[in-house]
Parts: C-alpha cells; structure tokens; sequence
C-alpha cells in the first residue's frame, strides 16, 4: 500500500507541475488557444498565474515535506486540497461542454482522494 500511495503521489504531483508550469510561464493567448484551454478566455491572467503557482506548491507538497520527514501531514492536506481544485475544474469545464476534460479531472480527483484516504488513515507517516 505504501509503494502505491508513493506512486500516486509522484504521478498526481508531475500531473500538478506540469500544469503549475504550463498556468504560470505560458501566455494566456497560447492557453486558450490550446485543446480544453476554452476556461482561460473569460478568466483574468492573475488568476491563470495563482492558479499556476497553487499547482506549482502542490508538486512540491505532495513529495518534499515526507521525503524530508518535515510536516509530512502535509501530503495528504496537499492531497485534500488537490481534491477541492479538481471540484473546481470539473464544474468550469463541466460548463463549457468539455466532458473529456471532466473525465481527466475525475481521475485526477479519484488518486487525490486515495493519496488523502491512504495517508489520513491506515498508512499514514510515522514520525
């Protein structure tokens, strides 16, 4: 279980800096030309950029504060707040008609929800 959650949490967190990077340093014209980048068009470019970075923090927290055995409750809070993004996602595109990229999102909320449950509850970091 505990090579699973680590799994999880690699690939959620390479999903999340992908993204952070892609929202933060990519242009908002170049966003919204892209595939599923529709969401951008009535969206301010400070909040692409929050949104960015709040990906960004995400990367980071659901590896470092366990691999530096600092905070490592913070994974799975990462992991809830993961959660609370993808509700986000899924209703704007959910609005938009793009039932692929709701797909996407429900997949990415469903490990996030493992991560959360696995390490809240019966394999969390010991200390």
């Amino acid at each position: 279980m505990n090579l699973a959650l680590w799994i999880g949490a690699g690939l959620l967190a390479a999903v999340a800096l992908g993204g952070g990077i892609t929202k933060a340093f990519v242009p908002k014209e170049k966003l919204a030309a892209a595939n599923g980048g529709g969401w951008t068009e009535d969206i301010g470019v400070g909040f692409i950029k929050t949104l960015g970075v709040l990906e960004l923090l995400a990367a980071v927290g659901l590896i470092l504060p366990a691999v530096v055995d600092i905070a490592p409750v913070m994974v799975p809070v990462t992991a809830v707040c993961w959660v609370l993004l993808m509700i986000g996602a899924m209703v704007t595109h959910g609005r938009l008609g793009e039932s692929k990229f709701v797909l996407v999102n429900l997949v990415y909320l469903a490990l996030a929800a493992f991560i959360a449950w696995g390490r809240f509850g019966p394999n969390p970091f010991n200390g």
